[in-house]
């Protein structure tokens, strides 16, 4: 027997692959390209960490793992891995929101940085095909609550009560700049990512509400049917783009 905390978790559901091992409050990391090279450096990493942890696989609780929405590929990959990991040493899998890691990996950048959280959060991720990812959240004492499924939408097209303070948190704020709508005078934005170090914070609380399942249920989160367009759809595209400058 050993004492609970021990966890695996990766995410590679945007172009960043994160991926972590945690004993306790102690965590191991490594971070790199993602997209169509997670598929060949995930699991390098995964055994990289574990050897660093000193911890053989069949010695975790779970294993953690984002399972979407995000990048098509990338969430294939992040299901197979874990499925197949979990089923070799005996242990079940960990789904988690990516929009929810977001929300976790932003407060925790905020309150790094001295400032008080608020009780709204919006995450927001780029879901290419210029569209964005958003899911809204409340702050309640066991953490972050959807306030609603994940959506998917046009940037110029998200909207946000400003009644309240709110944290924008994800990586559209670069990637789309000015297409998206004004900031209410009540937001703060934070810059997040679907980390695994989010992921490995989350995990306890995950486990005490039995949310882990057997490896075979180690499946992605899609929030839409298309998940790539045809040439002459990206070809007109850019066009647009560029008549908008």
């Amino acid at each position: 027997m050993h004492a609970p905390g021990r966890f695996l978790a990766f995410d590679t559901s945007t172009d960043r692959l994160s991926v972590g091992v945690a004993v306790g409050q102690r965590q191991w990391l490594h971070e790199g390209p993602g997209a169509a090279q997670a598929s060949a450096s995930l699991i390098p990493a995964v055994l990289d960490l574990l050897a660093q942890a000193g911890l053989a696989l069949k010695e975790l609780d779970a294993i953690v793992f984002g399972r979407g929405p995000g990048s098509f590929t990338g969430l294939r990959t992040a299901c197979a891995v874990a499925q197949g990991l979990a089923a070799g040493a005996g242990l079940p899998v960990l789904p988690v929101d990516t929009l929810l890691a977001v929300a976790d990996d932003a407060a925790h950048r905020h309150t790094a940085a001295g400032h008080a959280l608020p009780t709204a959060l919006s995450a927001l991720l780029d879901a290419r095909m210029n569209e964005v990812y958003a899911q809204d959240f409340e702050r309640s004492p066991t953490g972050w609550q959807a306030q609603g499924p994940c959506r998917v939408l046009a940037p110029e097209q998200l909207l946000w009560p400003d009644d309240v303070p709110r944290l924008l948190a994800g990586n559209v704020f670069e990637v789309y700049g000015t297409r998206l709508p004004t900031l209410p005078a009540a937001a703060l934005v934070r810059p997040a990512w679907p980390t695994a170090a989010a992921l490995l914070r989350l995990a306890p609380g995950l486990m005490a509400q039995g949310l882990a399942v057997p490896a075979a249920q180690a499946l992605p989160l899609y929030v839409r049917d298309k998940v790539a367009q045809t040439t002459d759809e990206r070809l007109a595209a850019k066009a647009a783009a560029q008549a908008a400058l």
